[in-house]
C-alpha cells in the first residue's frame, strides 16, 4: 500500500520519480520514461537548485522575511484558535503589549461550546472572545457554527498562502495552503509582529497513484501513511508535499481528509498540488480569487518519498492507543484473538495503572470484534462527503436498539444545511443515528464518552489513552479506535459487529454541493481592520492573569518531580484534555491536572520544589538578613557540591530552585502549550529528554521559559527526588554553548553529566534567559 523511499529523488516533468541511489545512481521509480531515455540527464542536475522547484520551498521563500534561505522567520497570512486556546493567547499578547490584530485572527468556538462543565466558565470564555475580537479587530465564530479547521477551509484558506493555528491539526494543504499547527505563543508573536522562527525543513515527497476501491475512504489512506512513518520518524518536522496522477482521481473532501490527519505523521505541514477541482471549491464557496495552480517544477529535488499505490489501501483500524497502531480491517477480523491480546499487552504497560484492568480479547464475538459506539466528527470525519456516504450506507436500515450507538457531528453549519437539504439527514435519523452540532468534544473527550470497559469507533483525528473521556483515577478504562466512516456505517448497520465497508453493496450517494454562506454572514462577527480600540475586553471570573515569572538565575538547581519511562509521552498525559476544558483561562486551576493521569504526585512534588524557590527569593529580599532557612532549604543547599565551603549568602542570591520533569520523548500529539505552561506556573526550569516527539512542544518549552535540555548518555537514569545542579547556566545560555556540564546528586553520590541544548536560535535564548516570552517582550 505505502512504499517509503529514504533516498533523495528527482521528480521530472511531473510524470518520472528517480531515486539516488546509496551508492550514487539513478534508479528510476515511476513514470513512462525508460534508463537512458529520461526527459533530462539527471546526472547534471544541481540538487540546491531543484530543492527550489517544490511547491513547498515556493511558499516558504513568499514568507521568509529574514533573507536567510537556511534560517527562516516566517510571516503568515491569518491565525486560527478555538475556545480553548484563544483566551490564552490573548491575555499573553495582551501583557506583551498588544494594540491591534494586524493579521486576520479567527477565534472559534468548537471545544468549549456545550458548556456542560464549570458553571458559567465557558460562556464567559466566549464572551472574553467576542469582545476581544471587537477591540483588537478579530473574526468571532460563535460556538455550533464550525469546527476550526472546517470554517478555515471554507472562509479562509487559498492557494499559496501559509496559516498558523493553536490546534495541532491546522493542515490545509490540499487547498494550497500551508499550515502550521503551533502552540499559543507562536500565535502571539505574530500578534506582535514577529516571525516563526524555523530553519528550512526538508520535504517529502508524497506519490499518488490509482484510484481508491469503493469503500476506501480517506481515513483508511491516512491511516496506511502514518502506520508507514510514524515509529520510523520518517516525516518528523519535515513538510509533505502530495503529488502524482492519483490526486486527480480524489474529491477536495476526500484529500482533505487524508491531509488533517498528517499531522499524525509528526511533520511541520502539508502542501498538495491544485488542479479544477480544488479551483470548483473555491467557486463553490464564492471565493474563486483564492485558486491557482500550484505544482512542481519540471525538475525538483525531494529528500525522500513515500509512493501509496490507491488501489491496494483497504479499510483500516487503528487499535488503542495511538494513530500509528494500524491494521487491515480483514486482518484484524482473520486474526482477531492474537492481535487483540497484544494490544492488551502494551496498552497495560502504557497504562501503568493498578487499578485499571484493560481488556479487549473479551470483546470479540464468533470470531469478530464487538464494538458499542461509534462517531463520525470534527475535522476529520465530519465533512459533507463523508456523511452523505453514511447516509447511503445506512438507508433503510437499522443501527439496532442493543448497546451499540451512532452520532454525527457534521463540520459546519452549511454542511449540516445541505445534509438537511439533500435528504441524507432524515436517511440517518431513521436508521437511529444522532445528529449533533459541529463540535471538536469527542475527539478530546468532552462529548460522547464511551462507558467504562467499551470500544468507539470513530472517524476522528486521534486515540490517545483517556483522550475519550475516562479518568484512570477513579479506575476508568475505555477504548477508542480509528477508522473511516464508511466502515464504521457497515459495523453500524450489523449491530456493532467490526464490519469492513467493502463488505457491505456499494452504494452511489448524492454528492452535488451548494454552499449556502449567509449562514456565517448572519451570526459570524468579522471584524478585521475594524478594531474598536476604546472598547473593554469582558472578563468572567475565571479568567486569570499569568503569574510572574523570573528570569533565569545564574547558577539553577532543579529537583527531579517526575520521571517517565515510557518510549513516547503525549501532550494528553502531560496535560489532559476533556475535563480540564473548562480551566485553560486560568493557569493556576489548570495547573492543578498537570500529569495527573500519568504521576498523580507530581503536582505536590512541584509544589514542595517551588516552595523552596520562594523561601530563596524570600531570604534574598529580606534586607536585615534576620530570616533563618528552613529545614528543608538547608538541606537542599547542603546536597550541592562543594555547598560546605561555599558562602550560603552568594548561593542564595545566584542559584534558583526548579522541577524538572525527566522523560523519553515528551509532545506527541497536541500543539497544547499548556503541558509546558502548567509546568512553569508550578516552578518548573527544565525538562530533560532523549528527544522531543514534536517541534511544537519544545517551542512551548522556550516560549514558557523552561530549558529543553537533551540527554545523550545511556548510562545516566534519573529518580524523583535527585538533584541536578547547574554552574552558571545563564552565562551559558548568553554565550550560546550547546553542551551544558551538570552534576547529578542522587543520595550521597554525585555524578558529573552532560545536558545539551542544540541548534537553540539566539532569541529562543533570550526568551529561555528573561524567563518566558512575556518577560522577553516587556524588555
Amino acid at each position: 500500500m505505502v512504499s517509503l523511499v529514504k533516498n533523495g529523488v528527482y521528480y521530472l516533468n511531473r510524470d518520472t520519480l528517480v531515486e539516488i541511489t546509496e551508492s550514487g545512481a539513478f534508479e528510476i521509480l515511476k513514470g513512462n520514461s525508460r534508463a537512458g531515455n529520461l526527459p533530462v540527464d539527471v546526472s547534471s542536475i544541481k540538487q540546491e537548485e531543484a530543492r527550489k522547484n517544490t511547491i513547498a520551498y515556493k511558499i516558504l521563500m513568499e514568507h521568509n522575511t529574514s533573507g536567510d534561505t537556511q534560517n527562516l522567520k516566517i510571516r503568515f497570512d491569518a491565525l486560527a484558535s478555538h475556545d480553548i486556546t484563544y483566551v490564552g493567547i490573548v491575555q499573553t499578547a495582551r501583557a506583551s503589549g498588544l494594540q491591534e490584530f494586524p493579521l486576520p485572527y479567527v477565534m472559534t468556538n468548537c471545544h468549549n461550546s456545550l458548556c456542560a462543565v464549570g458553571g458559567t466558565i465557558n460562556e464567559d470564555d466566549h464572551i472574553f472572545g467576542l469582545s476581544a475580537a471587537q477591540k483588537y479587530g478579530g473574526i468571532y465564530v460563535p460556538a455550533h457554527q464550525a469546527v476550526i479547521h472546517q470554517y478555515m477551509r471554507e472562509m479562509m484558506a487559498a492557494c499559496g498562502s501559509m496559516i498558523l493555528g493553536s490546534d495541532s491539526h491546522t493542515r490545509y494543504g490540499a487547498l494550497g495552503t500551508m499550515a502550521v499547527g503551533e502552540g499559543g505563543p507562536e500565535l502571539v508573536k505574530q500578534l506582535l509582529r514577529k516571525s516563526y522562527d524555523v530553519a528550512c525543513p526538508d520535504v517529502v515527497g508524497v506519490y499518488l497513484e490509482g484510484k481508491p476501491k469503493k469503500g476506501v475512504g480517506p481515513q483508511d489512506v491516512a491511516l496506511a501513511i502514518i502506520g508507514a512513518v510514524f515509529k520510523n520518524g520518517f516525516v518528523k518536522n519535515k513538510v509533505l508535499e502530495f503529488i502524482g496522477p492519483g490526486i486527480q482521481n480524489l474529491s477536495v473532501d476526500y484529500r482533505n481528509g487524508i491531509d488533517v490527519m498528517t499531522t499524525e505523521t509528526t511533520c511541520l505541514s502539508s502542501i498538495w498540488s491544485t488542479d479544477s477541482k480544488v479551483k470548483e471549491y473555491f467557486e463553490i464557496h464564492g471565493r474563486p480569487e483564492g485558486y491557482s495552480e500550484l505544482k512542481p517544477g519540471d525538475i525538483a529535488y525531494y529528500d525522500g518519498m513515500a509512493i501509496v499505490d490507491l488501489d491496494k489501501i483497504e479499510p483500516m483500524i487503528a487499535l488503542p492507543f495511538h494513530p500509528s497502531n494500524v491494521f487491515t480491517v480483514a486482518e484484524l477480523n482473520s486474526n482477531a484473538q492474537d492481535i487483540l491480546r497484544a494490544i492488551e499487552v502494551e496498552g497495560r504497560k502504557q497504562i501503568d495503572n493498578p487499578k485499571i484492568e484493560f481488556s479487549l480479547v473479551d470483546k470479540v464475538v464468533n470470531g469478530r470484534l464487538k464494538v458499542e459506539q461509534g462517531i463520525v466528527a470534527g475535522c476529520a470525519g465530519g465533512t459533507f462527503e463523508n456523511i452523505c456516504e453514511v447516509a447511503a450506507m445506512v438507508e433503510n436500515r437499522s443501527t439496532g436498539n442493543g448497546s451499540f450507538s451512532m452520532s454525527v457531528y457534521p463540520a459546519s453549519q452549511p454542511v449540516y444545511y445541505e445534509l438537511v437539504k439533500n435528504g441524507a439527514a432524515a436517511k440517518m435519523m431513521s436508521a437511529g443515528i444522532v445528529i449533533k452540532t459541529a463540535f471538536c468534544g469527542p475527539c478530546f473527550g468532552a462529548g460522547d464518552t464511551p462507558a467504562n470497559d467499551t470500544i468507539s469507533i470513530r472517524h476522528a483525528t486521534r486515540n490517545f489513552p483517556f483522550r475519550e473521556g475516562a479518568k484512570p483515577t477513579n479506575g476508568q478504562i475505555t477504548s477508542v479506535a480509528l477508522m473511516d466512516a464508511r466502515t464504521i456505517a457497515a459495523t453500524a448497520i450489523n449491530n456493532g459487529i467490526l464490519t469492513a465497508a467493502t463488505e457491505v453493496e456499494p452504494v452511489s450517494p448524492d454528492m452535488k454541493y451548494t454552499f449556502n454562506g449567509q449562514i456565517y454572514k448572519n451570526r459570524v462577527y468579522s471584524g478585521f481592520g475594524k478594531p474598536r480600540l476604546d472598547q473593554d475586553v469582558k472578563f468572567g471570573p475565571n479568567i486569570a492573569d499569568w503569574p510572574e515569572m523570573s528570569g533565569l538565575t545564574q547558577n539553577l538547581l532543579l529537583k527531579v518531580a517526575s520521571v517517565i519511562n515510557d518510549p513516547v509521552t503525549t501532550t494528553d498525559e502531560l496535560i489532559p484534555s476533556g475535563e480540564t476544558s473548562s480551566f485553560r483561562s486560568n493557569p493556576y486551576k489548570l495547573s492543578e491536572f498537570t500529569l495527573s493521569r500519568k504521576d498523580p504526585g507530581y503536582v505536590q512534588r512541584a509544589k514542595d520544589v517551588q516552595a523552596l524557590e520562594q523561601e530563596r527569593k524570600t531570604h534574598v529580599g529580606d534586607a536585615t538578613g534576620s530570616n533563618g532557612l528552613s529545614g528543608d532549604l538547608e538541606k537542599v543547599l547542603a546536597s550541592l557540591p562543594g555547598a560546605g565551603s561555599k558562602d550560603v549568602e552568594n548561593i542564595l542570591k545566584s542559584t534558583g530552585i526548579g522541577s524538572v520533569v525527566c522523560s523519553v520523548k515528551p509532545g506527541d500529539g497536541s500543539a497544547r502549550e499548556q503541558a509546558a505552561s502548567c509546568q512553569k506556573v508550578l516552578g518548573g526550569w527544565a525538562n530533560i529528554a532523549v528527544d522531543y516527539a514534536t517541534k511544537r512542544y519544545r517551542s512551548n518549552l522556550v516560549n514558557w521559559g523552561i530549558l529543553p535540555f537533551t540527554i545523550e548518555d545511556e548510562n545516566v537514569s534519573f529518580k524523583t527526588g535527585d538533584m541536578i545542579f547547574i554552574p552558571d547556566i545563564k552565562s551559558k545560555i548568553d554565550g550560546g554553548e550547546e553542551i551544558i556540564p551538570a552534576r547529578l546528586v542522587q543520595e550521597d553520590e554525585v555524578k558529573e553529566i552532560k545536558l545539551y541544548l542544540k541548534k537553540m536560535t539566539a532569541e529562543e535564548r533570550k526568551i529561555i534567559s528573561e524567563g518566558c516570552l512575556i518577560n522577553y517582550y516587556n524588555i
